[in-house]
């Protein structure tokens, strides 16, 4: 089965910041607005309260707020963390798959279209549920093979995602489904063109990562035989109000 660190690698790899930067014990990452994935700082060490410090003074050079991404083993930065005032958000959980379990039902036709560069009607679906161009632009960066994916219901635009490997893992990321067009069933269509474009491309594995308060899309992932594979969250300020 997919270990935790091949999750983080795949998600560096398929919605990678702008730039990634080694300071000391860290892993920093430019994310130049495109989110809290592409924005935190994180560690697979043991650190001190000053490497903190050093970390936040790097993000802050970056024009970042102080930002940590913390594994779900990662408990003894998290207690710091916590010590120094730093609260959670956004509790993550990563779920994965062999190709296989998704690519057993064929699709109905015309259901979901890969394709790239993103049509216009793919970034207005993302823009309407604030999927803007700082993060169309981490999809862009993605340097191994991707794809967009427009859903639709009833012959009109139903959705969007965005579906990237690295080496034989595929994650999708980016699904965002039109209000009027939800409880239909096409989450689990997306995932399934998810995984049938990431077999055709050489993947062994497709995983999508959402937060831990998401229940329909996590009880969607379970459903279609998903396992949890790892986690994390995040830690930030309190009196930072523009955390990424």
């Amino acid at each position: 089965m997919i270990t935790a660190d091949r999750i983080f690698a795949t998600i560096d790899g398929t919605w990678p910041a702008a730039r990634f930067l080694c300071r000391g014990p860290w892993m920093l990452r430019d994310g130049q607005g495109g989110g809290k994935r592409v924005s935190a700082a994180s560690t697979t060490e043991t650190v001190t309260d000053a490497d903190i410090a050093q970390a936040v003074a790097d993000m802050a050079a970056l024009g970042q707020p102080p930002l940590f991404m913390v594994r779900g083993t990662d408990d003894p930065l998290d207690a710091q963390l916590a010590a120094l005032g730093y609260a959670v958000v956004d509790p993550s959980i990563a779920y994965a798959a062999p190709v296989d379990v998704l690519t057993d039902i064929p699709l109905p036709r015309v259901t979901v279209l890969p394709h790239w560069a993103p049509l216009a009607i793919t970034r207005e679906i993302w823009a309407s549920g604030g999927i803007g161009p700082a993060r169309v632009a981490v999809m862009e960066r993605a340097t191994g093979p991707r794809t967009a994916l427009l859903g639709r219901y009833n012959d009109k635009p139903a959705g969007a995602a965005f579906v990237a490997m690295h080496e034989k893992t595929a994650m999708l990321h980016a699904l965002e489904i039109l209000p009027h067009q939800r409880q239909q069933g096409m989450g689990k269509w997306f995932m399934r063109a998810a995984a049938i474009w990431a077999r055709d491309n050489g993947a062994d594995t497709i995983a999508v990562i959402c937060t831990k308060a998401n229940t329909g899309a996590n009880a969607l992932y379970t459903s279609l035989g998903m396992q949890a594979v790892g986690g994390y969250h995040y830690r930030y300020l309190p009196d930072q109000k523009d955390h990424p």
